[in-house]
Order: C-alpha cells, then sequence, then structure tokens
C-alpha cells in the first residue's frame, strides 16, 4: 500500500522501539518520515534502517525542547515539503515505586516530558504547517492509564492526560486536523525491558493471545488511525494490548 505517498511523517521518540516501528511502517507505505531522539548516533543508525536520506530525516533534540520542535518542524518542511502526519510518542518513566514516596521533581519531568510536550508538539506542527492545510496526529498514551498502575501510578497518570489532551485537541481542530491516540500494553522494547526481563514466558501467558507485543504491532495500528481509512475517527484511544486488560491486567 502506499497510504502516505506524498504525505511527510514527524515521529518523535523513533531511534528505536515503538518510534522507529511506526516510523517503518509509514516509510513502507510511502511516507517521507522526520525522526526525532536525543542522540545523534542511534537516530542515524535509524535513518539507515529506514532506506537512508531519501526516505529519512534525523533531528537529534530533548523532546521537551521548544527550539527543537521548531526546528524539527522547520527542517520537515524544508527538506520533504510538509509536515501532513504527528505521532507522539516520546515518553519517560524514570521511577518505580509507590506515588506516595515519589519525587515531586520526577513528577514534574514526567508531565513534562508525556504531557506537555506532545501538546507542543501540536502547536508547532499546527503553526508550521497543518492549520493551513490539515494533518492527523496520534499520540501514545498506554493501558496504565486506563486504571490504577502500582509502581507505574504516575507514568499511567501522566498518560491518562495525554488521552484526555487527545480528546481536547480532537474537538478544537476537527474537521481538517484529526486527532488520536493509542494505548499499547507491554510491548519488547528497551523502555519495558524492566517489566518482562526473566519471565516474559510467564507474563505473556496471562495476555488472552499468549504473547507479547512487539513495535509492529504499534506501527500497523498508528498508521491506520494517520490514514484516510480512519477518516471518520477522532479523539480516540485504540486499546492495543493483546487482550490483556480484559482480564484485568495492565
Amino acid at each position: 500500500m502506499n497510504r502516505f505517498e506524498g504525505k511527510t511523517a514527524i515521529v518523535t521518540g523513533a531511534s528505536r522501539g515503538i518510534g522507529l516501528g511506526i516510523a517503518q511502517r509509514l516509510v513502507d507505505e510511502g511516507a517521507k518520515v522526520v525522526i526525532t531522539a536525543r542522540k545523534q548516533d542511534a537516530l542515524d543508525e535509524a535513518v539507515a534502517a529506514l532506506g537512508g536520506p531519501s526516505k529519512a530525516l534525523a533531528v537529534a533534540g530533548r523532546a521537551d525542547d521548544a527550539a527543537h520542535q521548531a526546528e524539527t518542524l522547520e527542517r520537515a518542511v524544508e527538506t520533504f515539503g510538509s509536515a501532513d502526519l504527528l505521532v507522539n510518542n516520546t515518553g519517560i518513566n524514570p521511577v518505580f515505586g509507590p506515588m506516595v514516596e515519589l519525587s515531586l521533581d520526577a513528577a514534574r519531568k514526567i508531565v513534562e516530558v508525556n504531557c506537555l510536550a506532545a501538546l507542543s508538539w501540536v502547536q508547532h506542527a499546527y503553526r508550521a504547517w497543518m492549520k493551513e492545510h490539515g494533518g492527523a496526529v496520534v499520540n501514545v498514551s498506554s493501558v496504565a492509564g486506563l486504571k490504577p498502575a502500582p509502581g507505574i501510578g504516575f507514568y499511567g497518570s501522566s498518560k491518562a492526560m495525554l488521552t484526555h489532551i487527545t480528546q481536547e485537541l480532537a474537538v478544537e481542530l476537527g474537521p481538517d486536523i484529526r486527532v488520536n491516540a493509542v494505548a499499547p500494553a507491554v510491548v519488547k522494547t528497551q523502555f519495558a525491558t524492566a517489566l518482562y526481563e526473566g519471565r516474559e514466558e510467564k507474563i505473556a501467558a496471562t495476555y488472552p493471545l499468549k504473547r507479547l507485543g512487539v513495535p509492529e504491532d504499534i506501527g500497523s495500528v498508528v498508521a491506520f488511525l494517520l490514514s484516510e481509512d480512519a477518516a471518520w475517527l477522532t479523539g480516540q484511544l485504540l486499546v492495543v494490548d493483546g487482550g490483556i486488560t480484559l482480564t484485568g491486567g495492565v
């Protein structure tokens, strides 16, 4: 399929894992992609994996840095001619434990990166391209935002906020810009290693589909939401979880 021929997508946090899986799916379907992350060397490797500079552009920087966001949008339009699609994939979870013992500095950083940065990326994309030309946005939330998730409770809280931001933006930006979100369960990435390492088989057995997710599972759903196949969907959260929330898990 070439659903994204002539389109440019920006995918944050895309040097590896879910972000790279999303970027790969979009490239496979004809898009040019602009990928961001903090480390240039990892981004350069990702660009090579995506097919080189004719398919992908890397812009290194912190996801919550407004100057980096502005530069990324500017370079996307300069290099590929548009900024039609945005995927807010960057997320952090630097702490584990009960919220009652949570460092408030850590909490502020989680909200800054997981929520405010995502909103800021949308603002920049809107001003740089989407206000005049339309577009589509997908925010990567989490099943941890659907109900209490002991140990990662504030991360889950930030993802619940991101889902609500998604809904508010969908109302504000329609009809020309659609905004949706996905909520993955455990996906086999470096980010989620602590959640399954050494006990993958046991954890996978609790899922109705009997396996953990892989980045491609998320990439295909994000591609659907960004495409015209989802032209009458906005403000929605699609749970991509192998069925685990059906059985009471997160």
